[in-house]
C-alpha cells in the first residue's frame, strides 16, 4: 500500500508537532498455539505473513481477512529514527489492541497493556536508538473466557444475531511521538459559563511554567500561566468572548499549552451537563436527547473506520434522520470520532464494551475497572460526551445473579474521577445505583407501547417490566435508551436475517410504526430523551435506519421530521 491509510493525528486534543505515523504494511503472523514467547519471536527479523495496520486480520482491509477465532497474533516493522528524535522521550502509542499487549523493542520488552478498547503508551527511549529499530507486538485474546470485554464481537464461530464479527489484535493507529524530557503528561479541562473561564489541571514531568492561550476563530480571547514545581499545576483563562456549545452548534475554541519546549495544540467547548430533578440540563436549557444506536462496525474494517471521512458520514447520516447523538454502544469509539461530534455538536454517551464478562463474579471487578479508569481519562475533555453508561444489559448468567458491588463500585469510582457528568450504572438493566433510570422497550405495537408509559406520563408511578430483579427510582430523569430495533431488509439477501419482533410488510407500515413508537417517547413529559435502535444494519442484523454499506432504506426527510418535532419536556420548559 504506498498511501499510509488512517494518516490523521490520532490524538486531536493532545497534539505534537513531532510524530511518526506507523500504519501500514508490517510482517505478522498467527499463532494458534499461544507459543510464541516460548519460541523467542520477539527476536525474530520479520514474520511471513503481511498485514495493513490499523485494520485487524479479520478484516478485508487488513489483506487477510481470517474470519476463525484467533487466540494470538505477532506484528513487526521496523522504524527508522534519527538522531535528532532521539534527544529527548520517545513514546509509542497504540490507539488499541484487542486484548492483552506485549510489545518489544529490538528485541527487548517494552511493556504490556490489558484492555482492548483504551489508548496506551510505552516510553521506549531507552530502548531505542538513532537508525533502524525493530517493533514487535503480540496480542492474545479471547471472547469466551467471561473475563474481559468483547462488546458485540461473536462468542461463536459465525456472526449471528445481534453479535457480529470479532477484532483481533491492533485496531487503531500506531504512532511513535518525540517529546522534550521536561512536558505535559496530561490535563483536564473544567468549563465554567457563569464566569466565563476555562481552569486546566495538568499533571506535568519536569518543573517549568505552564502557559495557555485560547482562541476563537484565530481571535485570541484569553491566556493565563502558572508556575508548576511539584508536577501539577492549575490555571484559570478568563475568556474575553463566551461562545456555547451546544447540540448542533459544536462552537470550538482552540487551545495552545506550552511548558519550557512542550508545545501542544487542543480545543475546547463551553458547555455544562447538570441534573434538575427528572430532567437533564444542558447549559441550563432542557433539550430533548434523539438518540440512535450506534455500534461503531464497518464492512471493510469491522471495528475500524476505513477513513476518517467515514467517522464524520456516520455522524452526518443521523444528524440528516433528525437525531442529535447517539449511544456509543457496547465499544469505545476511537477519539478521532469523538472529535467530529465535538466539532458537530453531537450529543454522544460514551460507553464500555461489557458484554462477555461474568457479572456475578467479584474477581470481574478487576479485569473491568483498570481499563474504564483509562476510558474516562482518556475521553473526559470531550465535550460531546454528555453522560457515562459502564454497563450495559447485564443479564444473569448462567443463573447466577450480577454483584451489584460490582456495578456500585464502578458507578463511584466514576463519580469520583469525574463530577461533570451524569452516570447510568447499566443501562437497561439491573440497575443498583444510577443517576438517571433508563430502560429499553422492544415492544412493537404502538399501543401497547404506550400503555407502557401512560400512567408515568400523567404524574404516576413508572412501569417496571422486570419487577422481581428491580424497582425504578423515583425523581430522577428517565429515558427509553432502546426502542424500535424494526426489522426491514431492502436488499433481501438476508436469509437469517435478525430484528425485533414481526417486522412491518410495507414501508407506509414502518413509516407509520416508526412514527407512533417516537410520538409516545415525544409527548411523555417526563422523558429526558430516546435511542432508538439503530442508525444502521450490522452484517445480519437489519434494524437500522441505513443499510450496512450505509444506503438510506427510506426518505430521510421522513424520519427527520419524526424524530425532530418539538418533544413535550421542551414545550414545559418553555412555558
Amino acid at each position: 500500500m504506498d498511501r499510509i491509510p488512517r494518516p490523521e493525528h490520532p490524538k486531536p486534543q493532545m497534539e505534537r508537532e513531532h510524530w511518526m505515523n506507523l500504519n501500514g504494511e508490517w510482517s505478522f503472523a498467527f499463532d494458534f498455539g499461544q507459543s510464541g514467547i516460548a519460541r523467542r519471536l520477539y527476536e525474530k527479523e520479520e514474520f511471513e505473513r503481511k498485514i495493513i495496520v490499523p485494520f485487524c486480520p479479520e478484516s478485508e482491509l487488513s489483506g487477510i481477512g481470517y474470519r476463525d477465532f484467533i487466540p494470538a497474533v505477532w506484528y513487526q516493522r521496523m522504524a527508522e529514527l534519527t538522531p535528532e528524535q532521539c534527544k529527548g522521550r520517545i513514546f509509542l502509542h497504540f490507539g488499541a489492541v484487542d486484548y492483552e499487549c506485549h510489545v518489544w523493542i529490538n528485541g527487548k520488552k517494552a511493556g504490556s497493556h490489558k484492555g482492548g478498547y483504551v489508548s496506551f503508551r510505552f516510553d521506549i527511549t531507552e530502548l531505542a536508538a538513532a537508525g533502524k529499530n525493530r517493533i514487535t507486538v503480540y496480542a492474545v485474546d479471547d471472547g469466551r473466557n467471561c473475563k474481559q470485554c468483547r462488546g458485540k464481537q461473536s462468542p461463536v464461530y459465525q456472526s449471528q444475531g445481534c453479535e457480529y464479527t470479532r477484532t483481533t489484535g491492533i485496531w487503531q493507529t500506531v504512532w511513535l511521538e518525540f517529546v522534550p524530557e521536561e512536558h505535559i503528561e496530561r490535563f483536564q479541562l473544567y468549563p465554567n459559563i457563569a464566569a466565563g473561564t476555562l481552569t486546566i489541571k495538568a499533571v506535568t514531568k519536569g518543573r517549568g511554567v505552564l502557559r495557555a492561550r485560547a482562541f476563537y476563530e484565530g481571535r485570541g480571547c484569553g491566556s493565563a500561566e502558572a508556575e508548576v514545581t511539584g508536577g501539577n499545576g492549575v490555571l484559570t483563562l478568563f475568556l474575553s468572548e463566551l461562545h456555547l456549545w451546544e447540540a448542533g452548534q459544536g462552537r470550538l475554541y482552540d487551545l495552545r499549552l506550552t511548558f519550557g519546549d512542550d508545545r501542544v495544540s487542543s480545543y475546547f467547548g463551553m458547555r455544562e451537563v447538570c441534573i434538575q430533578g427528572e430532567k437533564i440540563l444542558l447549559n441550563g436549557k432542557s433539550v430533548f436527547q434523539r438518540l440512535v444506536l450506534d455500534q461503531g462496525f464497518y464492512p471493510d474494517g469491522i471495528y475500524t473506520a476505513p477513513s476518517e471521512e467515514a467517522l464524520e458520514r456516520d455522524i452526518r447520516l443521523s444528524l440528516a434522520a433528525g437525531f442529535n447523538g447517539a449511544r456509543l454502544h457496547q465499544k469505545v469509539f476511537e477519539e478521532r470520532f469523538l472529535y467530529h461530534c465535538d466539532r458537530l455538536g453531537y450529543l454522544v454517551w460514551g460507553e464500555q464494551a461489557n458484554w462477555g464478562l461474568d457479572y456475578s463474579s467479584p474477581e470481574s471487578l478487576k479485569h473491568f475497572l483498570p481499563e474504564w479508569m483509562e476510558v474516562l481519562e482518556r475521553d473526559f475533555n470531550h465535550p460531546a460526551i454528555v453522560g457515562w453508561c459502564p454497563f450495559n444489559e447485564t443479564w444473569d448468567c448462567d443463573g447466577r445473579k450480577q454483584d451489584d458491588d460490582l456495578l456500585r463500585i464502578v458507578y463511584w469510582m466514576t463519580k469520583q474521577y469525574d463530577t461533570t457528568r451524569p452516570c447510568i450504572d447499566t443501562s437497561g438493566n439491573f440497575h443498583v445505583v444510577s443517576d438517571i433510570y433508563d430502560l429499553h422497550d422492544y415492544e412493537q405495537d404502538p399501543e401497547v407501547f404506550r400503555s407502557h408509559y401512560q400512567s408515568f406520563a400523567e404524574g404516576g408511578k413508572l412501569r417496571e417490566m422486570m419487577p422481581a430483579r428491580q424497582t425504578p427510582l423515583e425523581g430522577v430523569p428517565v429515558f427509553i435508551s432502546e426502542y424500535g430495533g424494526i426489522k426491514w431488509d431492502v436488499e433481501g439477501v438476508k436469509e437469517n436475517g435478525w430484528g425485533y419482533g414481526r417486522g412491518p410488510r410495507t414501508e407506509e407500515e414502518y413509516l407509520e410504526r416508526y412514527r407512533r413508537l417516537t410520538d409516545v417517547l415525544l409527548d411523555n413529559p417526563r422523558m429526558f430523551g430516546f435511542c432508538y435502535t439503530q442508525l444502521y444494519d450490522v452484517e445480519q442484523e437489519l434494524n437500522g435506519l441505513y443499510t450496512y454499506s450505509r444506503k438510506p432504506k427510506f426518505d430521510m426527510e421522513v424520519i427527520r421530521k419524526i424524530n425532530s418535532r418539538k418533544a413535550a419536556v421542551e414545550e414545559v420548559m418553555s412555558q
